[in-house]
């Protein structure tokens, strides 16, 4: 990859474009659902009263994650062993397999089934984390925002299709005997598409002979042969890192919990502080703030990076995102033009903030770390 690079000057399109899909693929699915959740939890017959579906909903899009934070570790460790390649093929694989088994389920059980091995399967955010360090980690940041804007966007105009376009979905059709299958479908249909341009990634993890040992290790591509290696180094004696880690799992914490909570409360009834919407309504309000992210982040977001640096302009976007989620209930009391133009903005500006705050975590954990061996991390 550094001989690359130097024999190389120009700017890497292809790299970017193969980190770009492939990371909008494994982020699609995660948000999806959120849009169609509700009513897709009505339909199941799980809930026995209105007000217990925010519950059940809320296991259901938490099946994911569990299944992501138990099998992370174990597939970053397997990247630096194998490869960074196989790992994202295998991701993406996954996606196209267990999200339309999601989209066919028609129980609550392989609902939640389908959803917690989609994650537990989904090794691909760390391997291409490590990957993109070779050509640009803002890519990754922006995709993956994008992928989770873009997401809802589909699940909202695609879910229901009998009932959202009769004169083109009949109720007997498969897409009418399965509700939330097109969405899920298109999305897996997108992931098949990278799974082939996957064939072209190159791969930007080096292996050496360390002879002294007589074991071959994994080792960055961008670690000089000649630094020393320190067995007793912690990664949990890192401060630095470790304060951005934190920093960035509150943060997605945060994000993910904004993004499942959104769609609910849009599409719950009014007397219950919500706005009553349909899946395609919020859908079309998802799609709008991801146009104004790609705006943000082709235009805006390089200058504000600039001048701030990483620490401060995750600290003012963390900032601002306090008073901005608390305004979202007020609107509640909306209608209108006057809604519209208050939720499209505060969606549009609060992904431009989650933007700002998760690439600027990202590179602060780039920064905080050597370009050691990944064995020595946790010894």
């Amino acid at each position: 990859m550094d001989r690359k690079k130097a024999s190389n000057k120009s700017i890497p399109y292809m790299e970017f474009f193969f980190v770009t899909v492939s990371t909008i693929a494994s982020a699609l699915p995660i948000s999806s659902l959120f849009p169609f959740l509700y009513f897709m939890i009505e339909d199941l017959h799980v809930a026995k009263t209105e007000q217990d579906i925010g519950l059940y909903a809320g296991f259901l899009g938490a099946s994911y994650f569990i299944g992501r934070f138990f099998a992370s570790l174990f597939w970053g460790v397997v990247a630096d062993c194998i490869g960074r390649k196989p790992i994202i093929i295998f991701s993406v694989a996954s996606v196209v397999i267990f999200n339309t088994l999601f989209g066919l389920s028609v129980k609550y059980w392989m609902a939640i089934t389908t959803r917690l091995l989609l994650g537990a399967l989904n090794g691909m955010l760390a391997p291409i984390k490590a990957y993109s360090i070779e050509i640009g980690l803002s890519i990754v940041s922006t995709a993956w925002g994008l992928g989770l804007i873009v997401g809802p966007s589909i699940g909202g105009y695609l879910a229901q299709p009998a009932k959202q376009y009769p004169n083109i979905f009949s109720e007997k059709s498969i897409f009418g005997r399965f509700p939330y299958l097109l969405p899920c479908l298109s999305i897996s249909i997108f992931s098949a598409v990278v799974l082939v341009t996957c064939i072209w990634l190159p791969e930007t993890l080096h292996k050496h002979k360390i002879i002294d040992n007589e074991v071959e290790m994994s080792r960055d591509p961008r670690t000089p042969q000649t630094e020393d290696i320190h067995p007793d180094k912690s990664l949990y004696k890192n401060w630095p890192l470790m304060s951005s880690i934190i920093a960035y799992c509150v943060f997605t914490l945060h994000d993910t919990a904004y993004t499942e909570i959104l769609s609910l409360w849009a599409v719950s009834d009014r007397k219950y502080g919500g706005l009553s919407f349909s899946s395609k309504e919020i859908g079309q309000v998802l799609a709008i703030a991801g146009a104004g992210l790609i705006v943000y982040q082709i235009f805006i977001y390089r200058p504000v990076h600039k001048y701030l640096g990483s620490v401060n302009s995750c600290c003012a976007a963390s900032a601002l995102s306090i008073p901005l989620i608390a305004a979202f209930p007020f609107m509640a009391h909306l209608s209108g033009l006057k809604l519209g133009l208050a939720l499209y903005f505060a969606t549009i500006l609060k992904a431009a903030l989650g933007i700002t705050i998760l690439t600027a975590t990202s590179l602060l954990q780039n920064y905080a770390v050597e370009s050691i061996t990944y064995i020595y991390w946790f010894t």
